[in-house]
């Protein structure tokens, strides 16, 4: 599930097919409508499946909802050796010429359906599916899957319902598929250096005692539609949604999404866990409909974890906002050592940041786990007298050696399709993204109740 919705542009439900296909091109959407695709960033051709389709051993997937994030995994996998998307099931005509459109352009020519259930029916040799429809279809299509043999990579939240994800869970288990759950930054090398290697294994920060996380954005009007391409009522209505305005912007209401805490804030929240090494044992919050009125979910929330770690208490804070762009999105892990800082994005940061206290880590560069420090050279210029002050803003950067030259996505499938081949462990496997489900989706109780919500080793058990 993708996240793009909380900060898109602007739309309006009568916008033209022109202006829609415009807008949506600006956002990285695109369109392929009429077999006429409009430019976008192309994969790599050295190591996307463009040159020969079908090949002997390549490995067919089916592709389950061709929306925002259904195409971001699409370019993603073309851009991994010996990966067909050999079906691609979405309600919606434009997503379906898109994403067939898109894939035809690279030499691979799917099967189209509307309803995954006649995919699935008829589909035989599949190997893998990926679910990236809105979450509340996650567990029902994600279980179908493995159900039929299929391993499953399931974008995240698994479910709006933690009883629902439980469910895929059990399944994969039953059935002995593989399922891995779309937290990418479990995969991300970058992330993997940072937490495993440094804070994990080298203790750079100390004790870590605090983290914060936190993702704005800006405000943006409810999406729109071409009006040359509207789903017709009766079938809107026989796949759950009352009209396009609720299917466009599913992730607004209850009984499809979670809010801007679950698709924004899941994948910051995912990681308290993976550096402190254990779930939280409370958590309480504050937010509301404060800024659009009429919307079902909490528009702004803060909240705050506690956790009892091996080393003591510990705290994190996180913060989403869908008003406000200010600071965008990073994540910060302080212990009495240093800190680090580390985003998706390289521009927000990457680097840790020493204590004058703290044991040297010029041994750690003489290994290669960080880069020295680079002190910052100002000139002060005070009636004609130039100053040369050294500054090593926050204790000095660090930055780290590790960085990432793929789409955010990319190492995530690879692992997957590296399970599904040689046996490689899952970086996120049921088990693992549902103790962080639970984490995410108890915010929103703490926020509706306004109370301390407190967890329970057994909650996290699926």
């Amino acid at each position: 599930m993708d996240m793009t919705d909380f900060g898109s542009k602007k739309n309006d439900p009568a916008v033209s097919r022109r202006s829609f296909l415009k807008t949506s091109a600006a956002a990285g959407l695109g369109a392929a409508v009429g077999g006429a695709l409009l430019a976008r960033p192309s994969p790599d051709p050295a190591s996307s499946q463009a040159e020969s389709p079908g090949r002997p051993g390549d490995l067919p997937v089916a592709l389950i909802g061709a929306g925002e994030q259904g195409r971001v995994l699409m370019e993603s996998c073309l851009r991994i050796p010996g990966i067909r998307i050999a079906a691609v099931c979405d309600i919606w005509s434009y997503s379906q010429q898109y994403a067939r459109g898109y894939l035809r352009k690279y030499g691979q020519d799917p099967a189209v359906y509307e309803d995954y259930r006649d995919l699935l029916a008829k589909e035989k040799g599949l190997a893998a599916a990926i679910v990236a429809t809105p979450d509340w279809l996650h567990a029902e299509q994600t279980n179908a899957c493995l159900e039929n043999g299929l391993h499953v990579y399931c974008e995240k939240e698994m479910s709006n319902s933690l009883e629902k994800a439980r469910t895929t869970v059990e399944t994969a288990r039953r059935t002995g598929r593989l399922l891995q759950i779309g937290h990418q930054r479990r995969s991300n090398p970058r992330y993997l250096h940072a937490i495993d290697r440094l804070i994990r294994d080298k203790k750079l920060l100390g004790r870590v005692g605090l983290a914060y996380a936190q993702w704005n954005r800006s405000k943006a009007d409810l999406l729109g539609w071409p009006k040359t391409y509207p789903i017709d009522p009766a079938k809107l209505q026989a796949y759950g949604y009352a009209d396009m305005t609720e299917f466009r912007n599913w992730r607004w209401y209850k009984k499809f999404g979670g809010g801007p805490i679950v698709d924004l804030g899941s994948h910051q929240i995912d990681l308290f866990a993976w550096v402190f090494g254990c779930n939280p044992s409370a958590v309480f919050a504050s937010g509301g409909v404060d800024y659009y009125k009429g919307r079902e979910w909490f528009d702004n929330v803060m909240a705050v974890y506690e956790f009892q770690t091996a080393e003591g208490a510990a705290r994190a804070m996180y913060q989403v906002q869908t008003t406000t762009k200010y600071g965008g999105f990073y994540e910060v892990f302080m212990g009495d050592d240093g800190a680090i800082q580390i985003s998706e994005v390289a521009q927000r940061g990457n680097w840790a940041l020493r204590e004058a206290h703290a044991p040297e880590w010029d041994s750690l560069v003489k290994e290669g786990l960080l880069l020295s420090e680079a002190p910052v050279i100002q000139k002060v210029d005070t009636k004609n007298i130039f100053v040369d002050v050294r500054v090593t803003a926050e204790a000095g950067r660090w930055p780290f050696p590790v960085d990432l030259a793929k789409p955010a996505h990319q190492p995530h499938l690879e692992n997957f399709f590296d399970a599904i081949r040689r046996g490689t462990a899952l970086t996120c496997p049921a088990s693992l993204a549902y103790e962080s489900a639970v984490a995410v989706l108890k915010v929103n109780e703490a926020v509706r109740t306004k109370s301390l919500v407190r967890f329970r080793p057994g909650d996290f058990k699926a």
